[in-house]
């Protein structure tokens, strides 16, 4: 396997040197090889589609994001309380990107593989007073520093409860057909902050495009996170994703979709969960009328009989972020 070490060319935009790489083992061998790696200082948090691209690349490209925490490094190990009241949201998600993909244009849709997910070294998990879904309620403050690294498995909570690790990108989006500079706190129709723990490593997510070249942006490295992220946070870490990104002809969608081996999902984002729900069930529809030839009549009644609606998350003001599942195995495509 080779890396390629990226530079940039006298526009901004990237380029590809290749410089030698460290010998796979056969657990690795499945991943594809890497053609590209972006920096963690590669970075906008913003959503625009005046942000220039820091990379060009043909569909199929495998790349290496490198993504720093939420908080844009403003925590480290030893950080407390009086820095959570310093924190400033200004600089609040830093997201790896932009990628232009070559060829695509408005309608289509950019297919992103997550091959592998590497949390870094620490992370962090707060509540921070007038945020989250009880802000109203709970109006405490609290911060905790995790020692985390590539290799484990879990966090001990305290001395009785211990936490999986399960390493996603809380942000992933494409640019809005917009040059406004939207903040990327919210989900909308082109991804964005999902906080969607099932984006993890394995899963394949489908953007709808809207501006030439798609935009692609990556960051917002969670270590684990359940569904909901009601405090507001997971724990915030810093990431290494490889993923791969494909441009889909013929194939139209409006907000993102995404597929593991076991299920398929559609998302809909919205104001109230009622209204994201309602937009998730009948993205499933539309997506069962075309992919698999049911009647509109008969995908909702297999919605009703096989779909599971789940709550990504509720804490990004103002939309909240509602899933469908649907098992591939009732669908007979395993």
């Amino acid at each position: 396997m080779a890396f390629f070490a990226c530079s940039e060319s006298p526009a901004g935009e990237t380029t590809a040197t290749e410089t030698p790489a460290a010998e796979t083992t056969p657990e690795d061998r499945a991943v594809p090889e890497v053609q590209y790696t972006l920096t963690k200082d590669q970075t906008h948090n913003k959503f625009s589609s005046a942000i220039p691209p820091i990379l060009r690349v043909a569909s199929g490209a495998v790349i290496e994001a490198f993504t720093e925490d939420a908080s844009d490094e403003q925590f480290d190990l030893d950080s407390g309380l009086e820095d959570l009241d310093a924190l400033d949201f200004g600089p609040i998600h830093p997201i790896t990107g932009p990628v232009y993909v070559e060829g695509a244009m408005p309608g289509d849709v950019l297919k992103v593989t997550l091959h592998e997910v590497e949390v870094g070294d620490w992370g962090w998990n707060a509540i921070v007073p007038g945020f989250g879904f009880l802000a109203d309620t709970l109006p405490g403050k609290y911060i905790r520093i995790y020692e985390l690294g590539a290799n484990k498995e879990y966090v001990q909570f305290n001395e009785n409860i211990r936490i999986p690790l399960r390493p996603f990108p809380g942000v992933m989006g494409v640019a809005p057909p917009t040059e406004e500079m939207l903040s990327t706190i919210p989900p909308r129709a082109n991804g964005g902050n999902m906080d969607d723990p099932n984006l993890t490593e394995g899963t394949t997510v489908y953007f709808p495009v809207f501006v030439e070249g798609g935009l692609f942006s990556i960051g917002d490295g969670h270590a684990t996170q359940g569904l909901g992220e009601v405090c507001g946070t997971a724990i915030e870490a810093p990431l290494r994703i490889v993923y791969q990104i494909e441009l889909v002809k013929n194939r139209s969608i409006q907000e993102p979709q995404y597929e593991t081996d076991d299920y398929y999902a559609t998302t809909g984002f919205a104001p109230t969960i009622d209204e994201a729900a309602k937009k998730a069930t009948l993205y499933m529809i539309e997506y069962l009328r075309e992919a698999h030839g049911l009647s509109t009549e008969e995908a909702y009644a297999l919605c009703s009989l096989a779909g599971d609606l789940k709550i990504a998350e509720v804490v990004d003001m103002p939309n909240m972020l509602v899933t469908m599942h649907l098992s591939k195995e009732t669908l007979g495509v395993n």
